[in-house]
């Protein structure tokens, strides 16, 4: 099969974002670059014509983008995206030099539901943000070390005899730490002063970091005919880039009456409690200030406004299909997912379902369904957070996909372009 472009474009962008701030930092350029334009939250006030196209930024992880529509948010409302721009992962601790027989390891610390039987023996290098003093300020700025600078490695079968028969057990603090060098004496403070040479800095400068291990593996097409995308961190950077795209190609429609709206927040995979997740104040900051500064025209928006809350889905596996409700199994390259559940782990109910199903008929995209198996837990997402804090219609959908939360995931090549029609029709509805 041919290779979709908006697919080629997506596994630009994950290979651009390792972690949540370098996420934040490639959509802000590719903003920036469709003529959008940089708010600080500080500002008094903020651009309100129609057709301005404005992003502002929260604690270097959270961005929120609009296109001001052709009549006033407290009129039109607002057409949300919503989506997270954080992946579970494993994070250096405050103080990681670890010293073992002979070996310098780092301390990590697990950041959300970790599938760790996938990160060992991985090549794994280091990025995310380090704060320095800077004069009398100080400054934070992102790194990306793009080499293997850490491992993981397995216990040898022979000193593990059961590992195929039992599975592989890691303890989160005795198996984790990773290996980076060999050496004979402890070496306190040697992580520190490593990363300041990095970051071309000054040992004593060095403040403090917020740093991630990734696999240095790039994304890639993959099966028979290509019709796979194997990558880091597809939940859910695959569902930021299709908002995003879709929202700057909605540039070249007819301005709607509605403002539409893309929001991508960090900490989703840590519940969002958080200044910058979804249950934080950013996205009722934001919307507003845009409606027009008042708690009426808030309210007025939100009651016209409609949130596609958009996270990755699970497709059905062909050696596990039977962890699927059997008529609800999405496939891969099968289009968008309408997600639904009836404890309100999703955000969808009929009206909001109605509306996605036309929306996808009306761009002429398939539509599947998933429910969760009735005697399986059910994760979830920002939807119901956002939908429930700002008296917001919604629903929740998402891209099929496997091994959700794996240092390296599966998802279809086609379904990029299928989501952000079904996007961009969206922006354009009502």
């Amino acid at each position: 099969m041919s290779v979709p472009a908006e697919t080629a474009d997506l596994l630009a962008y994950i290979e651009a974002s390792p972690t949540p701030w370098h996420c934040v930092a490639e959509t802000a350029a590719r903003l920036e670059a469709a003529g959008y334009t940089s708010v600080d939250e500080t500002a008094k006030d903020w651009p309100g014509d129609a057709g301005a196209k404005l992003y502002v930024t929260r604690g270097d992880g959270s961005i929120i983008a609009w296109r001001m529509g052709s009549a006033p948010p407290a009129d039109a409302g607002f057409r949300v995206i919503g989506a997270h721009t954080d992946s579970p992962n494993l994070r250096v601790k405050p103080k990681p030099d670890r010293h073992n027989v002979g070996y310098h390891t780092l301390g990590l610390e697990t950041y959300g539901g970790v599938l760790l039987a996938t990160w060992p023996d991985r090549d794994l290098g280091l990025a995310g943000r380090v704060t320095v003093t800077d004069g009398d300020a100080m400054r934070t700025e992102l790194i990306r070390v793009d080499r293997p600078i850490c491992r993981i490695p397995n216990l040898s079968i022979h000193l593990n005899r059961g590992v195929n028969k039992d599975g592989l057990i890691l303890n989160k603090q005795t198996h984790l730490p990773a290996v980076w060098a060999i050496g004979d004496t402890e070496t306190p403070g040697a992580f520190a002063a490593w990363l300041a040479g990095e970051a071309e800095v000054a040992t004593d400068d060095v403040l403090g970091w917020d740093l991630c291990l990734y696999d240095v593996q790039p994304p890639a097409f993959g099966g028979r005919d290509d019709a796979f995308i194997f990558a880091p961190r597809l939940d859910n950077q695959h569902s930021c880039h299709s908002g995003l795209s879709a929202l700057l190609a909605s540039d070249e429609d007819d301005a709607p009456k509605a403002t539409s709206v893309l929001a991508l927040f960090d900490h989703e995979e840590i519940g969002s409690r958080s200044s910058r997740g979804a249950q934080g104040s950013f996205l009722r900051d934001v919307l507003t200030r845009v409606a027009g500064g008042t708690a009426s025209d808030m309210a007025r928006a939100t009651a016209s406004s409609f949130l596609v809350s958009a996270d990755m889905s699970h497709g059905v596996h062909p050696n596990y299909a039977d962890k699927h409700d059997p008529q609800h199994r999405p496939m891969m390259n099968g289009g968008p997912v309408l997600k639904t559940h009836n404890e309100w782990r999703y955000a969808t109910d009929v009206e909001s379902s109605a509306t996605w199903r036309a929306i996808c008929r009306d761009a002429g995209v398939p539509c599947q369904e998933f429910v969760n198996r009735t005697d399986l837990a059910c994760g979830s997402t920002i939807g119901p957070i956002v939908a429930s804090s700002l008296g917001m219609k919604g629903v929740d959908v998402g891209c099929a996909q496997w091994s959700m939360h794996s240092i390296r995931e599966t998802g279809g090549a086609e379904d990029p372009p299928l989501m952000i029609a079904a996007m961009r029709r969206f922006f354009g509805w009502g």
